[in-house]
């Protein structure tokens, strides 16, 4: 195995920035507290960014996107083939993140990972043939550790690519059927969890595509049961090329300094592999919003994570967290353009 470097050491707080935040918020004029959340994510926002005053008005999306080997043990209600045709439709613009990428005025970059198509040649979107897709975990590994460790440097370079380009806010999206699946395995191997709980509809199935999801589950969980207590190897067992990706992201983003805005229960999966593989990036994660896939619930609560938006969502592709980039901007707003009580002559509480 290359150097690790996503284990290198995440980023400080800026912690005069975030003191003197926390004081401007004191100082607004309203009751202290009274925007809740949005007063946090202000603050948080300001440490992170070094400045009493943040911005998140360039943001950068990744959608990380490849197929998985599971697919073949029947867990999807949709073809293995939609994930590449995904891939054109974000690039020609028609796909809800795409919409969403043009409102929000951010980059959108497509990246192919490895799909059941290799021979894909798709402008706009960066090819990098990992492989066809992850093997079926069922019966071995999903990839290889050197393919792993690729996806891993492909979030990366990503991240590096979105720090060149002064990104203020970092959104990492995926697409591959199957890829609940991988998640909620991934998830029962981290948290030691009855796959029932953490196993959810994904694209659609109806309950007894779900129990048969879940028995797909348990007979991945046994076959690979020796290495759970190894963040890395259940990462590379269960997980998928665009999940690794995003773990990849993640660190790298922690490491350079540049705030996540973390998606759904994919990218949440994503963001519980980061943590335990280098805590020191979970004060860089935000979360966009609560999704509808039932585990997604509980690997929130296990990351202590408040996310911004509740709206049933369970689309992927980074959508949520694209649709929290308006309440983010707007808390940034109030923090940075609110009068002070001295500055609007109005009467503070007594001290």
């Amino acid at each position: 195995m290359t150097q690790a470097w996503w284990l290198n050491p995440c980023k400080s707080l800026d912690a005069e920035a975030l003191e003197q935040a926390t004081a401007r918020q004191q100082q607004l004029t309203k009751p202290a507290g009274s925007l809740g959340q949005l007063e946090a994510v202000a603050v948080q926002l300001a440490g992170l960014q070094g400045q009493v005053k943040p911005r998140v008005d360039a943001v950068w999306i990744a959608i990380f996107a490849g197929d998985h080997g599971v697919v073949a043990e029947g867990v999807s209600a949709f073809p293995q083939a939609v994930t590449g045709q995904m891939l054109a439709n974000f690039v020609s613009g028609g796909a809800a993140i795409s919409v969403l990428a043009r409102q929000l005025g951010a980059t959108l970059e497509v990246i192919d990972l490895g799909t059941i198509n290799p021979a894909l040649n798709l402008p706009g979107v960066r090819h990098l043939n990992i492989g066809p897709g992850t093997a079926n975990f069922v019966l071995g590994a999903a990839m290889s550790p050197t393919q792993g460790e690729q996806a891993l440097h492909a979030g990366r370079d990503s991240a590096l690519r979105a720090v060149a380009d002064g990104a203020q806010l970092f959104i990492g999206g995926e697409m591959g059927i199957g890829n609940t699946t991988a998640a909620s395995a991934l998830a029962c191997a981290l948290l030691d969890c009855p796959v029932a709980q953490l196993t959810g509809p994904g694209t659609g199935l109806d309950a007894a595509g779900v129990s048969h999801k879940s028995q797909v589950i348990e007979r991945a969980l046994a076959r690979h049961a020796g290495q759970r207590s190894d963040v890395l190897h259940s990462l590379f067992n269960l997980g998928g090329f665009e999940i690794a990706a995003l773990v990849g992201a993640y660190l790298a983003c922690a490491q350079e300094g540049v705030a996540v805005l973390v998606d759904g229960f994919i990218c949440s999966v994503a963001a519980l592999v980061a943590v335990r593989l280098n805590p020191g990036c979970r004060e860089w994660l935000l979360f966009g919003h609560r999704g509808a896939e039932p585990g997604h619930r509980h690997v929130l609560e296990t990351l202590g994570a408040e996310p911004l938006l509740d709206l049933g969502l369970r689309l992927g592709e980074g959508s949520g967290a694209a649709l929290a980039v308006p309440l983010l901007r707007l808390a940034c707003d109030l923090h940075g353009q609110m009068a002070t009580f001295a500055e609007a002559a109005v009467a503070d509480r007594p001290a």
